[in-house]
């Protein structure tokens, strides 16, 4: 059976940057707060032209061009958001159209685990011999559904696109995905108040992010050390191999929390992307790892363990090779 190895990494960052500064006279906040409490320095908010086909299309062109391929190239198409306004036409469908194509195109809500959840998906699909090449996309405007008056969530979430083209490969370049769920604890993270509830009642104001925070760290930090643990066993390795650690990029402390929680090597390079970010829920493993590469602190052939967690509660993890 082929196996499946990732091809090229794209992002798409928003246009603008918005410092804790601009966000601490609505929310009565500090600088000194943010950053204490979840290493946010900044974040990038959308443009009002930069809609969420916007973004996904510029990741999706960025991660070809880097793949060295065309969309005429690709099988199918996997979107992973859970901001998009419009379900009843999918951005995946969108951004297939975008792209010039008329491919099979599939969107996933599976919250800041819905990058992760997708990449299990595609190992499957080459794997199995359905497409030959996949492009994966995560895609967000948190700003949509943010109250930015609300001191909990205000300066946590942002916008922006990344993605992954992948194709089936002679050696092993995606480990198995571990994933599950928490729905008994999924109300930490939700929408107030939801669109049924909206539509039957206008006069409520208009949906937005609730998290209980402190709830969400905790279940994060407890659990997420064990599915990195259960990702490595799973693709074989130890975490002794892993060269590079991408968590979703959540909360700087969470991240922190999680390598105290894993024996890994010193000499791994942790994801930080969120300092300048923000929390993109599934567009944030993708853009984080695109930073890096950027960078020049990560190279082809590490080894790294990607880990997504969020609302619902859900959660997936895999080990990657990187291109």
């Amino acid at each position: 059976m082929a196996h499946a190895a990732v091809l090229g990494i794209g992002a798409y960052r928003p246009g603008r940057q918005v410092p804790n500064e601009e966000i601490c006279g609505e929310i009565d906040s500090s600088d000194e707060w943010i950053r204490t409490r979840t290493g946010i320095a900044e974040r990038g908010w959308a443009l009002p032209e930069e809609t969420l086909e916007v973004m996904a299309l510029g990741a999706a062109t960025d991660a070809l061009a880097a793949a060295g391929i065309g969309a005429a190239s690709l099988g199918m198409i996997l979107v992973a958001t859970c901001t998009n306004g419009q379900p009843i036409q999918p951005l995946a469908i969108r951004l297939a159209a975008a792209l010039g194509t008329e491919l099979p195109a599939l969107e996933i809500n599976a919250t800041c685990a819905g990058f992760c959840y997708g990449l299990g998906l595609a190992r499957d699909l080459l794997r199995g011999g359905t497409a030959d090449r996949i492009l994966l996309v995560g895609a967000e405007r948190l700003t949509d559904v943010l109250d930015r008056s609300d001191r909990g969530t205000a300066f946590i979430f942002a916008d922006g696109a990344g993605a992954f083209v992948l194709g089936r490969s002679e050696t092993e370049g995606v480990g198995p995905v571990v994933w599950g769920s928490d729905g008994e604890r999924g109300k930490v993270l939700k929408l107030i108040p939801d669109y049924t509830e909206l539509r039957n009642d206008p006069t409520l104001s208009k949906p937005s992010i609730s998290m209980e925070g402190r709830r969400v760290f905790k279940w994060a930090a407890e659990q997420m050390p064990k599915v990195a643990e259960e990702a490595c066993k799973a693709a074989g390795v130890s975490l002794a191999d892993i060269d590079v650690l991408v968590p979703h990029q959540a909360n700087q402390r969470i991240t922190e929390v999680i390598v105290k929680g894993l024996d890994l090597p010193e000499r791994v390079v942790v994801a930080d992307d969120i300092v300048t970010t923000g929390n993109t829920s599934s567009a944030s493993i993708p853009l984080a790892l695109h930073r890096m590469r950027a960078e020049g602190r990560v190279k082809p052939g590490d080894r790294a363990l990607l880990i997504g967690f969020g609302g619902g509660l859900a959660y997936a993890a895999q080990v990657v090779t990187l291109p």
